[in-house]
């Protein structure tokens, strides 16, 4: 079972054996979400599905008096049950070993390795190099539109295995040691020099930045174990690890972060899931610049 990481060359030998497998496709483009379909439908491994991020891994939008979410902020965390039957839908069980990935430097496909372990299973790795890594290694690829395929039992969801807080719970917390925020946002929105997306500038007080980023190598994979915890060890400068909490934007690029701390030998940590567009939405919370 993978339940963090796994290679091209691992994916193959999972295929070649006929494990029960379930690959998913998370690229996604912020500025045209559309876009993903696209992508999707242009080149994806063999036998993968599409996971659309906004569709498929985030509650409706707009939100309205009967959506159903967890979360404020642009990608609002739908509700178990409401994964639960999306995973159904495209033929996912409980037996079978999830790898996600995408083609955008790993900052999408965080967020299905995330929620796969929230519904409760552990049997999911995100694809190291995501799509590049994949042709550099030979692996079969396809084109064409995403397949409909039901799965002949419905997905049972399980206690989870992570855990997301909201605005309040870091609201109540602010500023006291039980808590370390690391913001996953480039360092010029943490700063609040530039706000391209949401309504305020800034970040949460006391939080500390690491651009997701950060984690990755020049080649696209993630840093060693080591080197991720030397990085993280300097960040925290003595703050608990298992105080920390992280954020991004809206709930996604953060999850880079909390997989780069698990890869580095740290226990799972919480995500705020509203994160950045879903606290600066309230004029009233507390910003801070620099």
């Amino acid at each position: 079972m993978f339940t963090r990481l796994i290679t091209p060359h691992q994916l193959q030998e999972l295929q070649a054996r006929q494990t029960p497998l379930k690959v998913f496709d998370v690229s996604f483009d912020l500025s045209d979400p559309a876009k993903a379909d696209v992508m999707f439908a242009e080149k994806h491994i063999a036998g993968a599905a599409l996971a659309h991020l906004e569709r498929d891994l985030s509650a409706g939008l707009p939100l309205s008096a009967t959506t159903q979410a967890l979360s404020g902020g642009r990608h609002p965390l739908p509700t178990r049950e409401a994964l639960a039957a999306w995973l159904t839908r495209v033929g996912f069980t409980n037996d079978m070993q999830a790898v996600v990935y995408d083609r955008n430097g790993v900052n999408y496909a965080g967020r299905l390795w995330w929620m796969l372990k929230w519904a409760g299973h552990d049997a999911v790795a995100v694809l190291d190099g995501g799509l590049q890594a994949w042709q550099a290694a030979g692996g079969a690829t396809e084109s064409g539109p995403a397949p409909q395929t039901a799965a002949a039992k419905p997905f049972a969801l399980h206690a989870p295995l992570r855990q997301f807080v909201g605005a309040e719970d870091v609201l109540r917390h602010l500023g006291e040691p039980g808590q370390t925020l690391i913001d996953a946002r480039a360092a010029p929105r943490f700063r609040g020099d530039v706000e391209p997306l949401d309504p305020m500038a800034g970040h949460i007080p006391g939080a500390l930045n690491r651009p997701f980023p950060d984690n990755f190598a020049a080649d696209g994979h993630y840093k060693s174990p080591e080197q991720l915890k030397t990085e993280f060890t300097a960040l925290l400068a003595g703050h608990a690890p298992a105080s920390v909490v992280h954020y991004c934007g809206s709930g996604v690029s953060a999850l880079a972060n909390v997989l780069a701390m698990e890869i580095a030998g740290y226990p799972p940590v919480p995500l705020y899931a509203g994160s950045w567009s879903e606290w600066s939405s309230v004029p009233s919370r507390p910003c801070a610049k620099g």
